[in-house]
């Protein structure tokens, strides 16, 4: 069974981001996060990892289709 939570360096690893890209996704709120722990300990809930990229893929296409579009 996977884990419900990932550490921020799996999401790093899975997006193929920084760890510093990570953290601001995290910190502008645009992937939410829970803090458990120590102050810098944060957790990504898979399925909310998972929601982000299918956003991420729903706004690409709205612009593709902005920039076809707009041709």
């Amino acid at each position: 069974m996977a884990p419900r939570f990932l550490t921020l360096a799996d999401v790093a690893e899975t997006l193929n981001l920084t760890m510093s890209a990570t953290r601001s996704l995290v910190s502008s709120g645009e992937l939410p996060a829970i803090q458990v722990g120590g102050k810098r300990v944060w957790r990504v809930e898979e399925s909310v990892l998972e929601q982000y990229i299918q956003d991420q893929y729903a706004a690409a296409r709205r612009r593709q289709a902005e920039a076809v579009n707009g041709l």
